[in-house]
């Protein structure tokens, strides 16, 4: 699994990168929405953590650039505020799931392995009906 965790709040980016590296995850860090996209031209990732309040692209506007280029990303929104409405809005545009700051890092690391197995079985469905038309 290969996580792009999104975040323009340096030192709490980089702790949590730490913290992820530590567990042996496979984590990559961008400090904006729009340098999550240009990474994402060049690389791979399998789950995307996405700061919901950042300033230029925000969150919901990434989130909406990374599902039309890459669809079968899966996207975690992170919020530092109690904004159902953000979060509901994140989700009917196609996010995983999302969670408050300060998070439990078990609880993402768990809402991460999920949305790897799903974005894994979207795959694995594309791949077979690939083979059915071809």
């Amino acid at each position: 699994m290969k996580i792009l965790l999104v975040d323009d709040e340096s030192d709490f980016r980089e702790t949590l990168l730490k913290r992820m590296k530590r567990r042996n995850i496979d984590v990559e860090g961008a400090d904006s929405g729009e340098a999550a996209l240009e990474w994402l031209k060049q690389n791979h990732a399998d789950v995307v953590i996405l700061d919901v309040s950042m300033p230029g692209m925000n969150g919901i506007e990434t989130l909406q650039a990374i599902k039309r280029h890459y669809p079968v990303i899966e996207v975690i929104m992170l919020t530092g505020h109690a904004s159902m409405e953000v979060a509901i809005e994140g989700m009917e545009l196609g996010a995983f799931d999302y969670l408050l700051k300060p998070m439990d890092m078990d609880e993402l690391l768990y809402k991460a392995e999920d949305a790897f197995k799903i974005k894994t079985i979207h795959e694995t469905k594309i791949q077979r009906m690939a083979k059915t038309v071809a």
